[in-house]
């Protein structure tokens, strides 16, 4: 009862309502849920990628699903063009993250979602950074949203779990089949630890969209910092394209600073607040170095990230703190 009361609650949260079409299916893990979408398609059929990712999601593309004669491609989702030159006859499922991990790329949700109608496709809607609270996928075309409910749902950085909310009477139905065929279902305490999470979402995110804003515009002005990536910024490339799709720019920032690789090992060393770990979405703030860490798997790939890429969760922790900390750590 209490997966069967946070599944109502996910899908409620990305616009599908009690006697709506569709539903949720809660997972044990984000991958976990996007391992189930895999099992969705035949061998032969083609994936679509943005040629900025997730490492895990990369990962079990790249060497899970190809074991199983699933082919994809990489490409830059961020125009309609790139996506039709990923696109091939045997494209069954175009996979999109917006704001994408780590560069933070903005992909227009209803672009993609008629390159995917136009093909046949299914367009899943990874939604983990931006969470429903800022961006609700379905209502702009997407067929399937995932989360990894372990970062911004959760809030807390105490559990690990995923879901999958579709509008599909059909889709749904072979997700909860999939998801009782196959056993990823996340316990019922780590289901309640998400229901207590999301009761404080909104307050959160105000203060992760708060604090991420400030944050970005004192490493955009500080000589220091070579390039700022965070689509609240007027002069990110991505961002008309979120103020249209989004309600919030969220938590996430990404840098490099001038000083190159060296640079961004110091700064990560340095930092008292941020925390040196992998994961995001929590209370607390966390500082990393992507290409070291959550995307060692897209190493010597057309998916490699810059070495001296710095990623930054803002946390909900007071502003002046933050910006003090990664004062001193710039040095």
């Amino acid at each position: 009862p209490t997966r069967t009361a946070l599944q109502t609650q996910l899908a409620a949260l990305e616009g599908v309502g009690e006697g709506d079409d569709g539903g949720c299916v809660a997972t044990s893990s984000g991958l976990a849920a996007t391992a189930m979408i895999g099992y969705l398609l035949n061998p032969g059929d083609h994936i679509v990628l943005p040629n900025d990712a997730y490492g895990g999601t990369f990962r079990l593309v790249a060497s899970v699903l190809t074991e199983h004669g699933i082919e994809w491609t990489a490409g830059d989702l961020t125009s309609a063009e790139g996506i039709d030159a990923a696109v091939t006859a045997r494209t069954k499922l175009i996979w999109v993250e917006t704001p994408t991990n780590p560069l933070l790329r903005v992909i227009d949700i209803a672009s993609a979602a008629e390159a995917a109608k136009a093909c046949g496709a299914w367009l899943v809607v990874d939604n983990t950074f931006a969470t429903p609270y800022l961006q609700q996928p379905l209502n702009l075309g997407a067929d399937m949203v995932v989360h990894s409910s372990t970062k911004y749902l959760g809030g807390h950085s105490d559990i690990v779990g995923g879901a999958i909310v579709t509008n599909d009477t059909e889709l749904l139905d072979r997700l909860r089949f999939l998801q009782n065929a196959t056993g990823p279902v996340p316990g019922p305490f780590d289901s309640y630890l998400v229901l207590r999470g999301i009761k404080t979402l909104a307050l959160r995110m105000e203060r992760h969209n708060q604090n991420a804003a400030m944050i970005a515009r004192f490493l955009e002005g500080d000589a220091r910092v070579d390039k700022v990536w965070y689509p609240g910024l007027p002069t990110d490339p991505g961002h008309e394209t979120a103020r249209n799709q989004m309600t919030g720019f969220g938590g996430m920032i990404s840098f490099t600073p001038t000083g190159g690789l060296d640079a961004a090992h110091s700064i990560v060393t340095r930092t008292r607040l941020f925390f040196l770990a992998e994961s995001l979405g929590g209370v607390e703030s966390l500082i990393e170095l992507p290409a070291a860490m959550t995307h060692l798997s897209v190493a010597g790939t057309d998916l490699e990230v810059p070495g001296d890429l710095v990623r930054l969760s803002v946390g909900v922790e007071h502003v002046e703190d933050l910006l003090s900390d990664l004062d001193r750590a710039l040095g």
